[in-house]
């Protein structure tokens, strides 16, 4: 694996972007994102399944997604 260092990046804030943000932002539709995060495909986050349950829950940190897509959003403090 490569390492990659940023000199200049965003400041992260650690924030879960959403799946609708980060699909706009890809131009893609949210269900694609979400597929992609349930099967390991897509990177930037995580697709965890809730037990007994066949509903997940999803976690995409802003560095993550701007490393892998580029996109970042800074958010009102």
């Amino acid at each position: 694996m490569e390492n990659i260092v940023y000199l200049n990046h965003p400041d992260f804030t650690g924030r879960n972007v959403p799946i609708t943000e980060i699909a706009k932002a890809i131009g893609k539709d949210a269900q694609y994102v979400r597929v992609g995060l349930q099967q390991g495909i897509l990177k930037f986050g995580y697709a965890m399944k809730l037990d007994k349950s066949s509903e997940y829950n999803y976690y995409c940190p802003d560095k993550k997604v701007w490393e892998e897509t580029g996109y970042f959003k800074r958010t009102a403090s």
